[in-house]
């Protein structure tokens, strides 16, 4: 997905700037309470093929987390390109 930025105002790329930060900060959060939880998990419980899945689900979705960055930093650099 190409988000053409070049289109957008300068107030809309700061809201879009912000609206990408609450996400990959909470993005970010939510992963590492869940990879803790599997991994405590895995360490302490005998049956362990649920935390094995949720483990495998949290790799997964951190996958999202260059994508966002990738999009911060694009950005930021229309934003500075427009001072």
């Amino acid at each position: 997905m190409e988000l053409n930025f070049e289109n957008k105002s300068t107030k809309e790329l700061e809201d879009t700037l912000k609206m990408l930060k609450v996400i990959f900060y909470a993005l970010s959060t939510i992963i590492i309470l869940l990879l803790t939880i599997t991994i405590y998990g895995m360490a302490t419980k005998d049956d362990n093929g649920t935390f094995i899945a949720l483990f495998v689900v949290g790799i997964s979705c951190a996958g999202i987390l260059p994508m966002q960055f990738t999009s911060m930093k694009k950005v930021k650099n229309e934003l500075k390109n427009r001072t």
